[in-house]
């Protein structure tokens, strides 16, 4: 298998009129550390949606796993072992937990997946124990996830992903709105996915982060096409792709992993204003 993803000219438009995105061509391989960045409204979130088998190309052609992927094949009616396969090896986690999370309580919210895969009682119980101590959230077993914080609301979505042990993760946004000590751990956590061989796909605008995880940038234009498919700090150091990409403005410069906003206070001694 040269490439898990395949992705011929694709492009999708909702209700037929607006342009979500636009000729889209791309494969990412097994093991793989990707981030798609770009402005709200590029097309970061349909890309992940395609490539999650929850939309399909208005033209142009997906494969995953050497199949073409259709609405056909994802048809829920009829019987069919590549979906199932497929959603074995692809975890999708949303950008809004509120969306993903529906159970009473943690516990059933992470045994949900491994339930609808047939995986025996015994195996989900185990599975269930261990992913509650991996991602610390043991004492909030028997909580209604509309009742946790944010940061905690997401590691319950990421562990009810995590649980079906995937070969794929696919991560909308993840860092929004997480505090810095929850942001410190989702990037470690994403890291040692990596180093486990885990493919590991993040849509996000947050330049602070990509570079911790991940070694492949594609950048997503305003018009909806790729306009950098490259490594990860070559993208970051090219100031000019990010202000036309609307990543940045002329007044932000990346030194490191920071982000920093000099912020001109137009005064006769011109001084400058750090923020990190």
């Amino acid at each position: 298998m040269d490439a898990i993803f395949d992705l011929r000219n694709i492009s999708y438009s909702y209700v037929g009129k607006i342009d979500a995105l636009k000729d889209i061509s791309l494969k990412i391989k097994q093991g793989e550390r990707v981030s798609i960045i770009g402005s709200n409204g590029s097309g970061k979130s349909t890309l992940l949606a395609i490539l999650n088998g929850l939309v399909y190309p208005t033209t142009g052609e997906f494969y995953a796993f050497d199949n073409q992927i259709t609405e056909e094949v994802f048809d829920a009616v009829k019987d069919n072992d590549f979906r199932t396969y497929f959603r074995t090896k692809v975890g999708f986690v949303f950008q809004n937990s509120d969306v993903q999370l529906f159970m009473p309580t943690v516990y059933e919210e992470i045994a949900f997946g491994p339930l609808q895969l047939k995986i025996p009682l015994q195996d989900v119980k185990a599975r269930v124990e261990d992913m509650l101590e991996i991602m610390g959230i043991a004492k909030l077993r028997d909580r209604s996830p509309h009742t946790l914080s944010g940061g905690e609301k997401k590691k319950v979505s990421i562990a009810s992903v995590l649980v079906n042990n995937p070969d794929v993760l696919l991560l909308d946004e993840p860092s929004a709105g997480l505090d810095p000590r929850t942001q410190l751990w989702l990037v470690e956590l994403l890291q040692e996915l990596g180093e486990a061989g885990k493919t590991v796909i993040v849509a996000t605008h947050d330049l602070e982060i990509i570079e911790m995880i991940s070694d492949r940038a594609i950048v997503m234009g305003e018009d909806h096409r790729i306009k950098e498919d490259a490594r990860t700090k070559d993208v970051l150091s090219d100031f000019e792709l990010l202000m036309a990409s609307n990543l940045i403005h002329e007044h932000m410069h990346i030194h490191g992993k920071l982000v920093h906003e000099h912020l001109h206070a137009h005064k006769k001694d011109h001084s400058h204003m750090h923020v990190v």
